[in-house]
């Protein structure tokens, strides 16, 4: 993976510290296979009952990025502010550890969820600004799906090896959409006849509960859109700027399509805000619009 990285744009830093993170997402898929799905007994930042795999990626994950010596600070989904590690490291790394977490006990597909920012400060900044990001699926293959700046590529896990597999983009034909944030539907009347019209116009229905299982069905299907609008009594949705739209947008455009809350892209959305959430619509180009139209 190290050479791929820099034969692809990649400095010697930053494909080192992509390298080590794909160490921690081995980690982490064998930790899933073997850690109990209970809860852990404690909260994240945001309220929301922690299970027991979600603390043990986060700590794998800080583990290794803790020993990684490009590593300036290490922002996640599971905790209130930025780890400080090292003044004369270069790169800040956000994560979602373990993405689609409740989906564990009933075996479905999760994810981990990463973005790389040079410097260690992110307030002011935009997700534009990342220099790589990646997801990895543990499903019945892990796979690991990155950017850095020049195309999508995926690798496969083979007996503790990442093998790559090839380059991800859009532009296939098929239509076939993931509407999360169901619930919108009860509030906002748009949607609710967004979601008729592309049942009536026979779209295929892909959607898991998970960020990461389908957005990587869309990247490798070619085609398609993931959709988590706010609602009244939710307008920004749930779904987190830093460490979850951000990084995927920025996989989504590179691949050759986009993402945007609705008004503007999401890449180019400030960071006010660690903890800051945002609506988004992902996916081909011309999905993105479409329903950035119907929802506006």
């Amino acid at each position: 993976m190290f050479d791929f990285l820099q034969k692809n744009g990649a400095s010697m830093e930053l494909a080192e510290l992509i390298v080590e993170l794909s160490r921690a997402c081995a980690g982490i898929s064998n930790a899933i296979v073997h850690t109990s799905t209970g809860k852990a007994g404690t909260q994240n930042v945001y309220g929301e009952d922690q299970l027991a795999l979600d603390v043990q990626a986060e700590n794998i994950l800080e583990n290794h990025l803790k020993s990684c010596p490009f590593v300036a600070a290490i922002g996640s989904e599971e905790l209130d502010d930025l780890i400080h590690v090292r003044d004369d490291g270069k790169y800040t790394v956000v994560h979602d550890p373990l993405d689609g977490s409740s989906l564990v006990n009933v075996n479905m597909a999760v994810g981990t969820i990463v973005g790389i920012y040079e410097g260690s400060d992110l307030i002011g900044r935009t997700a534009r600004e990342q220099v790589a990001a990646l997801y990895v699926v543990y499903g019945p293959r892990t796979t690991l799906v990155l950017t850095v700046g020049d195309g999508v590529h995926e690798f496969l896990l083979l007996d503790d090896v990442w093998k790559y597999e090839g380059e991800l983009s859009l532009g296939g034909d098929k239509a076939y959409f993931a509407p999360g944030n169901l619930r919108a539907t009860k509030e906002r009347d748009d949607y609710f006849a967004l979601i008729c019209e592309f049942m009536k116009e026979q779209y295929t229905l892909r959607y898991s509960g998970g960020m990461v299982p389908d957005i990587n069905h869309i990247l490798k299907k070619g085609s398609g859109v993931f959709l988590y609008p706010g609602m009244p009594s939710a307008p920004d949705g749930k779904l987190r700027l830093l460490f979850e739209c951000g990084p995927m947008a920025m996989i989504m455009e590179q691949a050759g399509g986009s993402a945007s809350n609705g008004e503007i892209d999401i890449l180019d959305i400030k960071v006010k805000d660690l903890t800051q959430i945002t609506p988004i619509l992902i996916g081909s180009k011309k999905e993105v619009s479409r329903a950035a139209s119907a929802l506006s």
